[in-house]
């Protein structure tokens, strides 16, 4: 049967997941306190560019699936399950910040009191988490509610440019939760979305919440090792590409997250790398590897930015580049940590004019960080004018296949930096340009 959902917050996480939910045939209503955002969704428009969110979110707004609104109260209220998919943004220390989840754990608490007694509600922690937040959150209901409810830990695995994808057909569905009502529950309410046979693993509430951050640590370590081994190549004369290949198909390994570049960035790697650092340094055993993971992707924007350094002896001032992709991956305009951001502001600190295009990341760019201190392209080519190199960030589709004939025209000197590794390097000696990747040998076409 359909269950009454509420979710508390209607970021990535927040809005995909009751779009979802209601796609399946539950009554969702998402809960926000910014009314800007409220008035888009109430109006037909999201907040974000997420493939294949819109007209999910379209027919079921039109059904009177999804519903969204200011009012906590009501919705928590007319609801069976309360999802709180809240921000917890990493404080100075690592450490996730809990006020946001906190501060809505107080107001339900006060809601349910309010209202007592009331039916049994399940309160789900869908938020990035640090271990024990099920119980605090429990202990701040607790604190004016005594009546029939529990908190369960359900960590999402989406990714940002898969979300939809993800949430209606998740690998695996993680419930942390000893309380049998609740395990029953959930269990009914994600059965639709693993027909064909993925698993629901249920577990106790400290383990779920760790599974999350181990689960994104994990793809970072991936991410980081094959940057540092990247490195290693450059300096030896190996090429990272044959290297991938050789150790992706050893079954043992796998293919996926093995592709140099220059950085993982996004919402969720950089923060729950943090968040399990400062974890396991609070339990006083440290996770060196982990350690090593975070040292290793602070450094590989900046030795991307020493390529284009050391190639123009130094001197970048008065140097136009042109920088393809702002985004922190393809198919997301989410900019948060994002590797283009730490190149560019290298590129000014040393004198150099920025000339970016983004599919659709431009418009966070100059809200959250550089305004009008660069130059925002309104298609790809024009990024290119009068420049002295073509700086490949973020590989988006659009990105892949150009047209290096007109590319060669509009740039002062054929000269390309890949930072995804997306392009083939016997093309690029075969067009006439110089050109850098990571991990594998420098392209010098030009005599």
């Amino acid at each position: 049967m359909p269950y009454n959902i509420a979710v508390i917050g209607t970021g990535y996480v927040g809005l995909v997941s009751g779009t979802c939910f209601a796609e399946n045939g539950n009554q969702v209503i998402c809960v926000d306190n910014d009314p800007k955002k409220l008035d888009k969704l109430n109006n037909g428009k999201i907040p974000i560019y997420e493939p294949g969110l819109h007209p999910l979110y379209e027919r079921n707004h039109k059904e009177g699936r999804l519903h969204f609104t200011d009012d906590l109260e009501e919705a928590v209220l007319k609801s069976d399950v309360v999802f709180l998919c809240l921000p917890t943004p990493p404080q100075e220390d690592g450490s996730a910040d809990l006020q946001y989840v906190l501060k809505v754990a107080d107001d339900i608490g006060q809601i349910l009191a309010k209202h007592a007694p009331q039916p049994f509600k399940v309160i789900v922690d869908k938020s990035t988490v640090p271990i024990g937040t099920s119980e605090k959150v429990t202990a701040t209901i607790n604190a004016h509610y005594d009546g029939d409810f529990t908190v369960a830990s359900n960590p999402e695995f989406l990714r940002e440019g898969f979300a939809v994808e993800d949430s209606l057909r998740p690998d695996r569905v993680v419930i942390g939760t000893s309380h049998e009502q609740a395990k029953q529950i959930l269990t009914d309410l994600y059965e639709p979305f693993v027909l064909s046979g993925n698993p629901i693993i249920i577990m106790d509430e400290r383990s779920a919440e760790i599974t999350k951050y181990a689960a994104n640590s994990h793809l970072a370590m991936r991410i980081s090792f094959m940057n540092d081994l990247a490195n290693l190549c450059e300096i030896l004369g190996a090429n990272i590409d044959n290297v991938r290949r050789g150790i992706g198909t050893d079954s043992r390994i796998g293919k996926k997250f093995l592709f140099a570049g220059s950085g993982y960035g996004g919402s969720c790697f950089p923060k729950d790398v943090k968040a399990l650092l400062k974890t396991s340094n609070d339990a006083q055993n440290k996770l060196r590897i982990v350690e090593a993971v975070e040292d290793v992707n602070a450094d590989q924007p900046k030795r991307f930015f020493k390529k284009v350094y050391d190639y123009f002896d130094g001197d970048l001032k008065g140097k136009t580049f042109a920088l393809w992709g702002l985004a922190f991956k393809p198919n997301t305009d989410d900019t948060r940590e994002a590797p283009a951001f730490i190149i560019i502001d290298h590129l000014l600190d040393a004198g150099a004019t920025v000339q970016a295009f983004d599919p659709e990341a431009m418009e966070n760019t100059r809200e959250l960080r550089f305004g009008d201190r660069i130059t925002y392209a309104g298609k790809s080519y024009e990024a290119l004018q009068n420049a002295d190199a073509l700086l490949l960030i973020t590989e988006w589709n659009e990105f892949r296949m150009p047209d290096w004939k007109k590319i060669k025209e509009m740039l002062n000197a054929p000269v390309v930096f890949d930072g995804r590794n997306i392009y083939d390097m016997q093309e690029m000696e075969k067009n006439g340009f110089d050109y850098f990747s990571i991990g594998r040998p420098p392209v010098r076409a030009r005599k």
